[in-house]
């Protein structure tokens, strides 16, 4: 229950920190603006991917969208914003896909845990049912 509701806090985040951007950059350029905001909602996936492990759990996912978001912001500030915009989808994709294999490999852990638990358990109670 825990994991659902730090899933959904983080995701609220990253939409509000993502329309916020949008609202600064109300000035700005059809394709600038798309550029900053793909910079900025990869910039909130990059975080939640960590907060979520993927640095542990999916170290190359997480180098490739670091390094694809850097790409990005400096492709922006050399006003070449279509790269921008793609580098950061593509930066987004591979947090994404940290963050989901991050939160596989820990629910894979609770459940061992459980199996383990559920052994012990059922051994225990052989165990208590042999001595009768």
């Amino acid at each position: 229950m825990k994991i659902w509701k730090n899933i959904w806090i983080d995701t609220h985040w990253a939409a509000c920190s993502s329309l916020s951007v949008l609202f600064m950059l109300g000035g700005c350029s059809t394709t600038e603006h798309t550029s900053a905001a793909d910079v900025a909602v990869t910039v909130a996936s990059v975080d939640q991917a960590n907060a979520a492990g993927a640095d542990q759990f999916a170290p190359a996912e997480m180098q490739s969208a670091r390094d694809k978001l850097l790409k990005a912001q400096l492709a922006m500030q050399r006003k070449e914003y279509e790269l921008s915009s793609e580098l950061a989808i593509q930066a987004q994709a591979d947090a994404t896909l940290a963050q989901s294999k991050a939160k596989t490999a820990q629910a894979q852990a609770v459940a061992k845990t459980l199996q383990d638990n559920i052994r012990v358990l059922r051994d225990e109670l052989q165990r208590v049912n042999k001595s009768r």
